[in-house]
Protein backbone atom coordinates (compact mmCIF):
# COMPACT_ATOMS: atom_id res chain seq x y z
CA UNK A 1 0.00 0.00 0.00
CA UNK A 2 2.77 2.75 0.59
CA UNK A 3 4.19 2.52 -2.99
CA UNK A 4 0.45 3.32 -4.23
CA UNK A 5 -0.63 6.72 -5.39
CA UNK A 6 -2.57 8.48 -2.67
CA UNK A 7 -5.37 9.35 -5.67
CA UNK A 8 -6.03 8.23 -9.35
CA UNK A 9 -7.81 10.70 -11.59
CA UNK A 10 -9.77 8.04 -14.16
CA UNK A 11 -11.48 9.54 -16.68
CA UNK A 12 -8.68 12.71 -16.64
CA UNK A 13 -9.64 14.00 -20.45
CA UNK A 14 -13.39 14.19 -20.08
CA UNK A 15 -14.62 17.88 -19.13
CA UNK A 16 -15.44 16.54 -15.25
CA UNK A 17 -12.20 15.49 -15.15
CA UNK A 18 -10.19 18.35 -16.59
CA UNK A 19 -11.96 20.71 -14.42
CA UNK A 20 -10.92 18.26 -11.23
CA UNK A 21 -7.03 18.59 -12.08
CA UNK A 22 -6.43 22.07 -10.87
CA UNK A 23 -8.28 20.73 -7.50
CA UNK A 24 -5.99 18.03 -7.21
CA UNK A 25 -2.75 19.83 -7.89
CA UNK A 26 -4.06 22.88 -5.68
CA UNK A 27 -4.81 20.72 -2.29
CA UNK A 28 -1.89 18.14 -3.02
CA UNK A 29 0.61 21.53 -3.39
CA UNK A 30 -0.67 22.48 0.60
CA UNK A 31 -0.27 18.92 1.55
CA UNK A 32 3.24 17.66 0.28
CA UNK A 33 2.94 14.11 1.24
CA UNK A 34 0.33 13.97 -1.34
CA UNK A 35 0.56 12.12 -4.34
CA UNK A 36 -1.76 11.87 -7.34
CA UNK A 37 -1.70 11.07 -11.04
CA UNK A 38 -4.62 10.84 -14.11
CA UNK A 39 -5.56 8.16 -15.97
CA UNK A 40 -7.77 7.46 -18.96
CA UNK A 41 -7.41 5.67 -22.55
CA UNK A 42 -5.16 7.66 -24.23
CA UNK A 43 -1.22 8.21 -23.34
CA UNK A 44 -1.00 11.12 -25.72
CA UNK A 45 -4.59 12.77 -24.62
CA UNK A 46 -3.30 12.78 -20.80
CA UNK A 47 -0.56 14.16 -21.59
CA UNK A 48 -2.00 17.33 -23.28
CA UNK A 49 -4.46 17.47 -20.84
CA UNK A 50 -1.68 18.02 -18.18
CA UNK A 51 -0.26 20.68 -20.97
CA UNK A 52 -3.16 22.74 -20.67
CA UNK A 53 -3.79 22.62 -16.89
CA UNK A 54 0.17 23.84 -16.53
CA UNK A 55 -1.35 26.62 -18.56
CA UNK A 56 -4.75 27.05 -16.92
CA UNK A 57 -3.17 27.12 -13.66
CA UNK A 58 0.03 29.12 -14.49
CA UNK A 59 2.51 26.31 -13.35
CA UNK A 60 5.38 25.71 -14.98
CA UNK A 61 5.38 21.87 -15.82
CA UNK A 62 2.87 18.98 -14.88
CA UNK A 63 4.80 16.56 -16.72
CA UNK A 64 6.03 14.92 -13.49
CA UNK A 65 2.77 13.59 -12.99
CA UNK A 66 2.00 10.13 -13.29
CA UNK A 67 -0.10 8.79 -16.07
CA UNK A 68 -1.93 5.29 -15.75
CA UNK A 69 -3.55 4.18 -18.79
CA UNK A 70 -6.83 2.27 -18.22
CA UNK A 71 -10.07 1.53 -20.04
CA UNK A 72 -13.53 0.36 -19.48
CA UNK A 73 -13.43 -2.17 -21.76
CA UNK A 74 -10.10 -3.76 -21.14
CA UNK A 75 -10.71 -4.73 -17.44
CA UNK A 76 -6.98 -6.04 -16.76
CA UNK A 77 -5.95 -2.51 -17.52
CA UNK A 78 -8.93 -1.30 -14.84
CA UNK A 79 -7.83 -3.69 -11.83
CA UNK A 80 -4.10 -2.73 -13.01
CA UNK A 81 -5.19 1.26 -12.54
CA UNK A 82 -7.15 0.15 -8.85
CA UNK A 83 -4.00 -1.58 -7.69
CA UNK A 84 -1.89 1.92 -7.64
CA UNK A 85 -3.86 4.03 -5.88
CA UNK A 86 -5.23 4.07 -2.28
CA UNK A 87 -7.93 6.20 -3.59
CA UNK A 88 -10.08 6.39 -7.36
CA UNK A 89 -11.83 9.54 -8.26
CA UNK A 90 -13.85 7.70 -10.85
CA UNK A 91 -15.21 10.80 -13.42
CA UNK A 92 -15.97 8.11 -16.43
CA UNK A 93 -19.94 8.51 -16.77
CA UNK A 94 -22.48 7.51 -18.12
CA UNK A 95 -22.21 4.94 -14.55
CA UNK A 96 -24.29 2.72 -15.96
CA UNK A 97 -22.34 1.79 -18.91
CA UNK A 98 -18.86 1.74 -17.31
CA UNK A 99 -19.26 1.82 -14.03
CA UNK A 100 -19.53 -1.03 -12.77
CA UNK A 101 -16.29 -2.60 -13.89
CA UNK A 102 -14.22 0.22 -12.05
CA UNK A 103 -16.18 -0.15 -8.33
CA UNK A 104 -15.59 -4.39 -8.90
CA UNK A 105 -12.17 -3.95 -9.17
CA UNK A 106 -11.61 -1.16 -6.51
CA UNK A 107 -13.42 -4.20 -4.23
CA UNK A 108 -11.17 -6.20 -5.12
CA UNK A 109 -7.85 -4.31 -5.21
CA UNK A 110 -8.48 -2.94 -1.79
CA UNK A 111 -8.78 0.88 -3.13
CA UNK A 112 -11.22 2.85 -1.96
CA UNK A 113 -13.60 4.55 -4.94
CA UNK A 114 -15.15 8.00 -5.23
CA UNK A 115 -17.52 8.81 -7.94
CA UNK A 116 -20.05 11.76 -9.19
CA UNK A 117 -23.07 9.51 -10.69
CA UNK A 118 -26.33 11.53 -10.68
CA UNK A 119 -28.04 8.24 -11.58
CA UNK A 120 -30.16 6.61 -8.45
CA UNK A 121 -30.46 2.80 -10.16
CA UNK A 122 -27.02 2.34 -10.67
CA UNK A 123 -26.33 3.93 -7.15
CA UNK A 124 -28.92 1.30 -5.80
CA UNK A 125 -27.48 -1.41 -7.72
CA UNK A 126 -23.96 -0.99 -6.54
CA UNK A 127 -25.14 -0.97 -2.90
CA UNK A 128 -26.87 -4.25 -3.39
CA UNK A 129 -24.05 -6.09 -5.47
CA UNK A 130 -20.39 -4.60 -3.66
CA UNK A 131 -21.89 -2.99 0.02
CA UNK A 132 -21.10 -6.44 2.22
CA UNK A 133 -18.05 -7.31 -0.14
CA UNK A 134 -16.79 -3.51 0.68
CA UNK A 135 -17.84 -3.73 4.53
CA UNK A 136 -15.63 -6.93 4.77
CA UNK A 137 -12.92 -5.52 3.40
CA UNK A 138 -13.14 -1.79 5.03
CA UNK A 139 -13.50 -0.39 1.34
CA UNK A 140 -15.20 2.77 1.23
CA UNK A 141 -17.30 3.25 -2.07
CA UNK A 142 -19.03 6.92 -1.86
CA UNK A 143 -21.61 7.41 -4.66
CA UNK A 144 -22.73 10.74 -6.06
CA UNK A 145 -19.29 13.02 -4.71
CA UNK A 146 -20.07 15.82 -6.53
CA UNK A 147 -22.48 18.65 -6.77
CA UNK A 148 -25.14 15.76 -6.85
CA UNK A 149 -25.40 15.03 -3.97
CA UNK A 150 -22.78 16.66 -2.05
CA UNK A 151 -24.04 20.41 -1.25
CA UNK A 152 -27.82 18.94 -0.88
CA UNK A 153 -26.78 15.98 1.53
CA UNK A 154 -24.00 17.66 3.55
CA UNK A 155 -26.39 20.74 3.85
CA UNK A 156 -29.37 19.23 5.05
CA UNK A 157 -26.95 17.76 7.86
CA UNK A 158 -25.99 20.92 8.53
CA UNK A 159 -29.79 22.01 9.02
CA UNK A 160 -30.36 19.32 11.38
CA UNK A 161 -27.86 20.56 13.95
CA UNK A 162 -28.65 23.99 13.75
CA UNK A 163 -32.22 22.92 14.37
CA UNK A 164 -32.37 22.32 18.25
CA UNK A 165 -35.03 19.82 18.38
CA UNK A 166 -36.64 17.28 15.84
CA UNK A 167 -36.87 17.50 11.87
CA UNK A 168 -39.66 15.84 10.14
CA UNK A 169 -39.25 17.49 6.65
CA UNK A 170 -37.31 18.82 4.16
CA UNK A 171 -38.51 21.21 0.77
CA UNK A 172 -35.46 21.67 -1.07
CA UNK A 173 -35.66 24.65 -3.74
CA UNK A 174 -32.96 24.87 -6.41
CA UNK A 175 -32.55 28.03 -8.11
CA UNK A 176 -29.62 28.59 -10.84
CA UNK A 177 -29.26 31.69 -12.81
CA UNK A 178 -26.59 32.99 -14.84
CA UNK A 179 -24.15 36.66 -13.97
CA UNK A 180 -24.77 39.33 -16.26
CA UNK A 181 -27.21 37.88 -18.13
CA UNK A 182 -27.71 34.95 -20.37
CA UNK A 183 -25.87 33.23 -23.02
CA UNK A 184 -26.07 31.23 -26.00
CA UNK A 185 -23.08 28.98 -25.30
CA UNK A 186 -23.91 25.25 -23.96
CA UNK A 187 -24.07 25.03 -20.01
CA UNK A 188 -23.57 21.28 -19.43
CA UNK A 189 -21.79 18.84 -21.01
CA UNK A 190 -22.45 15.38 -22.74
CA UNK A 191 -21.46 13.09 -20.12
CA UNK A 192 -24.21 14.56 -17.45
CA UNK A 193 -26.74 14.93 -20.06
CA UNK A 194 -26.05 11.26 -20.80
CA UNK A 195 -26.59 9.96 -17.47
CA UNK A 196 -29.71 12.08 -17.31
CA UNK A 197 -30.93 10.50 -19.92
CA UNK A 198 -30.32 7.01 -18.44
CA UNK A 199 -32.01 7.87 -15.63
CA UNK A 200 -35.19 8.85 -16.99
CA UNK A 201 -34.91 5.43 -18.38
CA UNK A 202 -34.58 3.46 -15.46
CA UNK A 203 -36.91 5.09 -13.56
CA UNK A 204 -39.31 2.06 -12.99
CA UNK A 205 -36.52 -0.41 -12.13
CA UNK A 206 -35.34 2.45 -9.09
CA UNK A 207 -38.53 1.18 -6.94
CA UNK A 208 -37.92 -2.82 -7.44
CA UNK A 209 -34.17 -2.25 -6.12
CA UNK A 210 -35.06 0.10 -3.16
CA UNK A 211 -37.61 -3.33 -1.83
CA UNK A 212 -34.37 -5.33 -2.07
CA UNK A 213 -32.20 -3.38 -0.18
CA UNK A 214 -33.99 -2.16 2.07
CA UNK A 215 -36.59 -5.22 2.60
CA UNK A 216 -37.92 -3.51 6.10
CA UNK A 217 -39.19 -0.51 4.79
CA UNK A 218 -40.45 2.26 7.27
CA UNK A 219 -43.46 2.86 8.37
CA UNK A 220 -45.45 6.04 6.68
CA UNK A 221 -43.94 9.13 8.65
CA UNK A 222 -46.58 11.27 10.09
CA UNK A 223 -47.30 14.24 9.85
CA UNK A 224 -46.62 13.09 5.85
CA UNK A 225 -44.39 15.83 3.78
CA UNK A 226 -47.26 15.56 0.36
CA UNK A 227 -45.36 16.78 -2.67
CA UNK A 228 -46.58 20.25 -4.19
CA UNK A 229 -47.90 19.98 -7.67
CA UNK A 230 -47.65 20.95 -10.19
CA UNK A 231 -46.21 24.09 -9.57
CA UNK A 232 -46.46 26.28 -6.67
CA UNK A 233 -45.05 30.15 -5.84
CA UNK A 234 -42.39 30.79 -3.57
CA UNK A 235 -40.22 33.91 -2.92
CA UNK A 236 -41.57 35.59 -6.34
CA UNK A 237 -40.63 32.46 -8.48
CA UNK A 238 -42.44 29.45 -9.21
CA UNK A 239 -41.52 25.85 -8.17
CA UNK A 240 -41.74 22.49 -10.19
CA UNK A 241 -41.27 19.26 -8.32
CA UNK A 242 -38.13 18.05 -9.88
CA UNK A 243 -37.00 14.29 -9.63
CA UNK A 244 -33.56 15.03 -8.61
CA UNK A 245 -31.12 12.11 -6.90
CA UNK A 246 -30.54 14.47 -4.50
CA UNK A 247 -33.92 13.40 -2.75
CA UNK A 248 -32.73 9.92 -3.11
CA UNK A 249 -29.80 10.40 -2.01
CA UNK A 250 -30.75 12.19 1.85
CA UNK A 251 -33.33 9.50 2.12
CA UNK A 252 -31.16 6.61 1.73
CA UNK A 253 -28.64 9.20 4.38
CA UNK A 254 -31.33 9.12 6.69
CA UNK A 255 -32.79 5.88 6.75
CA UNK A 256 -28.83 4.73 7.72
CA UNK A 257 -28.94 7.39 10.36
CA UNK A 258 -32.02 5.26 11.54
CA UNK A 259 -31.12 1.84 11.73
CA UNK A 260 -27.69 2.73 12.79
CA UNK A 261 -28.11 5.88 15.42
CA UNK A 262 -31.56 5.56 15.71
CA UNK A 263 -32.55 9.16 14.62
CA UNK A 264 -35.82 9.82 13.22
CA UNK A 265 -35.53 9.85 9.34
CA UNK A 266 -36.49 12.93 7.50
CA UNK A 267 -38.46 13.47 4.16
CA UNK A 268 -37.74 14.98 1.37
CA UNK A 269 -39.71 16.71 -1.79
CA UNK A 270 -37.42 18.65 -3.99
CA UNK A 271 -38.41 21.38 -6.51
CA UNK A 272 -36.66 23.59 -9.03
CA UNK A 273 -37.31 27.40 -8.92
CA UNK A 274 -38.27 29.22 -12.46
CA UNK A 275 -38.04 33.14 -12.62
CA UNK A 276 -41.56 33.46 -14.71
CA UNK A 277 -44.76 31.36 -15.20
CA UNK A 278 -44.44 31.02 -19.13
CA UNK A 279 -40.57 29.55 -18.16
CA UNK A 280 -42.03 27.01 -15.59
CA UNK A 281 -44.64 25.89 -17.89
CA UNK A 282 -42.20 25.59 -20.74
CA UNK A 283 -40.29 23.43 -18.51
CA UNK A 284 -43.21 21.04 -17.39
CA UNK A 285 -43.96 20.75 -21.08
CA UNK A 286 -40.90 19.74 -22.19
CA UNK A 287 -40.14 17.48 -18.80
CA UNK A 288 -42.70 15.54 -20.11
CA UNK A 289 -41.88 15.36 -23.31
CA UNK A 290 -37.94 14.03 -22.57
CA UNK A 291 -39.11 11.60 -19.87
CA UNK A 292 -41.91 9.93 -22.40
CA UNK A 293 -38.69 9.42 -24.91
CA UNK A 294 -36.56 8.17 -22.44
CA UNK A 295 -39.00 5.19 -21.77
CA UNK A 296 -37.94 3.22 -24.98
CA UNK A 297 -34.56 2.77 -26.42
CA UNK A 298 -35.34 4.25 -29.71
CA UNK A 299 -36.46 7.59 -27.98
CA UNK A 300 -33.30 7.25 -25.79
CA UNK A 301 -30.79 6.64 -29.08
CA UNK A 302 -32.61 10.09 -30.52
CA UNK A 303 -31.72 11.84 -27.03
CA UNK A 304 -28.59 11.23 -26.85
CA UNK A 305 -27.14 11.80 -30.52
CA UNK A 306 -29.32 15.24 -30.46
CA UNK A 307 -29.02 16.50 -26.86
CA UNK A 308 -28.47 20.34 -28.67
CA UNK A 309 -31.61 20.05 -30.55
CA UNK A 310 -33.73 18.18 -27.35
CA UNK A 311 -32.80 21.08 -24.87
CA UNK A 312 -32.11 23.93 -26.70
CA UNK A 313 -28.94 23.88 -26.48
CA UNK A 314 -28.57 23.79 -22.61
CA UNK A 315 -26.61 20.25 -22.83
CA UNK A 316 -24.36 19.74 -25.07
CA UNK A 317 -21.48 17.70 -26.87
CA UNK A 318 -18.92 20.42 -27.21
CA UNK A 319 -16.67 21.31 -24.59
CA UNK A 320 -18.15 24.00 -22.17
CA UNK A 321 -16.22 27.44 -21.81
CA UNK A 322 -15.04 27.89 -18.76
CA UNK A 323 -16.38 31.70 -18.54
CA UNK A 324 -19.57 30.15 -18.89
CA UNK A 325 -19.16 27.48 -16.00
CA UNK A 326 -17.92 30.03 -13.81
CA UNK A 327 -20.68 32.65 -14.65
CA UNK A 328 -23.29 29.95 -13.60
CA UNK A 329 -24.43 30.86 -9.65
CA UNK A 330 -26.66 28.24 -7.99
CA UNK A 331 -28.33 27.80 -4.22
CA UNK A 332 -30.50 25.43 -2.62
CA UNK A 333 -32.93 26.54 -0.21
CA UNK A 334 -34.43 24.17 2.45
CA UNK A 335 -37.30 24.87 3.82
CA UNK A 336 -37.34 22.37 7.20
CA UNK A 337 -40.11 21.75 9.42
CA UNK A 338 -40.14 20.00 12.86
CA UNK A 339 -40.57 20.46 16.99
CA UNK A 340 -38.55 22.01 19.71
CA UNK A 341 -39.05 19.00 21.05
CA UNK A 342 -36.80 15.41 20.75
CA UNK A 343 -39.79 13.54 19.27
CA UNK A 344 -38.88 9.66 18.40
CA UNK A 345 -41.88 7.90 17.61
CA UNK A 346 -42.35 7.91 13.61
CA UNK A 347 -45.79 8.46 13.22
CA UNK A 348 -46.86 11.80 15.44
CA UNK A 349 -49.55 13.48 16.30
CA UNK A 350 -48.24 16.68 17.54
CA UNK A 351 -48.19 19.42 14.88
CA UNK A 352 -45.01 20.50 14.04
CA UNK A 353 -43.91 23.90 15.76
CA UNK A 354 -40.62 25.20 14.20
CA UNK A 355 -39.23 26.06 11.36
CA UNK A 356 -35.72 26.47 10.28
CA UNK A 357 -34.43 27.95 6.80
CA UNK A 358 -31.01 26.82 5.55
CA UNK A 359 -29.42 27.39 2.68
CA UNK A 360 -26.61 26.31 0.75
CA UNK A 361 -24.57 28.65 -2.59
CA UNK A 362 -21.86 28.78 -4.88
CA UNK A 363 -21.00 29.27 -8.12
CA UNK A 364 -19.96 26.55 -10.92
CA UNK A 365 -21.50 24.06 -9.74
CA UNK A 366 -21.42 21.64 -12.53
CA UNK A 367 -17.94 21.42 -12.58
CA UNK A 368 -16.48 23.70 -9.69
CA UNK A 369 -18.41 22.46 -6.89
CA UNK A 370 -17.81 18.48 -8.73
CA UNK A 371 -14.43 18.71 -8.54
CA UNK A 372 -13.87 20.73 -5.88
CA UNK A 373 -15.91 17.84 -3.80
CA UNK A 374 -14.67 14.97 -5.01
CA UNK A 375 -11.15 16.06 -4.66
CA UNK A 376 -11.64 17.05 -0.69
CA UNK A 377 -13.81 13.94 0.01
CA UNK A 378 -10.96 11.92 -1.31
CA UNK A 379 -8.20 13.81 0.74
CA UNK A 380 -10.83 12.90 3.85
CA UNK A 381 -10.70 8.94 3.60
CA UNK A 382 -6.87 9.63 2.95
CA UNK A 383 -6.66 11.81 6.15
CA UNK A 384 -9.25 11.61 8.29
CA UNK A 385 -10.31 7.48 8.68
CA UNK A 386 -11.17 7.38 12.12
CA UNK A 387 -14.20 9.87 11.34
CA UNK A 388 -15.32 7.40 8.76
CA UNK A 389 -18.59 5.07 9.60
CA UNK A 390 -17.12 2.21 11.45
CA UNK A 391 -17.04 -0.47 8.76
CA UNK A 392 -16.44 -0.21 4.59
CA UNK A 393 -19.36 0.04 2.51
CA UNK A 394 -21.15 1.45 -0.31
CA UNK A 395 -22.36 5.01 0.93
CA UNK A 396 -24.15 8.59 0.29
CA UNK A 397 -22.21 11.32 1.13
CA UNK A 398 -23.46 12.59 4.14
CA UNK A 399 -23.24 8.49 6.05
CA UNK A 400 -19.42 8.76 4.77
CA UNK A 401 -18.48 12.32 5.65
CA UNK A 402 -20.78 13.27 8.06
CA UNK A 403 -18.11 13.22 11.21
CA UNK A 404 -15.60 14.31 9.05
CA UNK A 405 -14.19 18.63 8.31
CA UNK A 406 -15.17 18.23 4.09
CA UNK A 407 -18.05 20.53 4.93
CA UNK A 408 -15.63 22.94 6.51
CA UNK A 409 -13.37 22.71 4.25
CA UNK A 410 -15.85 22.71 1.10
CA UNK A 411 -16.52 26.59 3.40
CA UNK A 412 -13.51 27.59 2.97
CA UNK A 413 -13.23 27.51 -0.95
CA UNK A 414 -16.21 28.76 -2.03
CA UNK A 415 -19.36 27.02 -0.90
CA UNK A 416 -21.62 28.64 1.16
CA UNK A 417 -23.32 26.95 4.21
CA UNK A 418 -25.75 29.14 6.36
CA UNK A 419 -28.53 29.25 8.03
CA UNK A 420 -31.49 31.78 7.07
CA UNK A 421 -34.13 32.45 9.78
CA UNK A 422 -34.54 29.93 12.74
CA UNK A 423 -38.35 30.25 14.20
CA UNK A 424 -40.68 28.99 16.56
CA UNK A 425 -44.21 28.77 15.37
Amino acid sequence: MSERLDIILFGATGITGKTTIPYLYKFAAEKSSLKWGIAGRSKQKLKDILSETAKRIDVHDLSHIPIIIADVENEDSIRSMTAQAKVIINCCGPYKLYGEVVIKACVDSGTHHLDLTAELQFIEEMKLKYHKEAEEKGIYIVNACGFDSVPSDLGTLFVEKHFEGTMNSVEMYMHTYFQAGSTSDPKIGYGTWASLVNAMGDFRNILSLRKKIYPKPLSDLRPKLSLRYPFHKIDNKWALPYPTTDAGIIQNSHKYFYDNEEKRPIQVRSYILMDSFITAMSVIFRGFFLFFLAQCKFGRNLLLKYPEFFTGGFFSSKDIPDDVSERIHFSFTLLCKGWKERITEIKCDTPTNKTVVGRISGINPVYGVTGLAATLGAISILKEPKQLPFKGGVYTPAVAFSKTSLLDELQKNGVIFEIISNKED
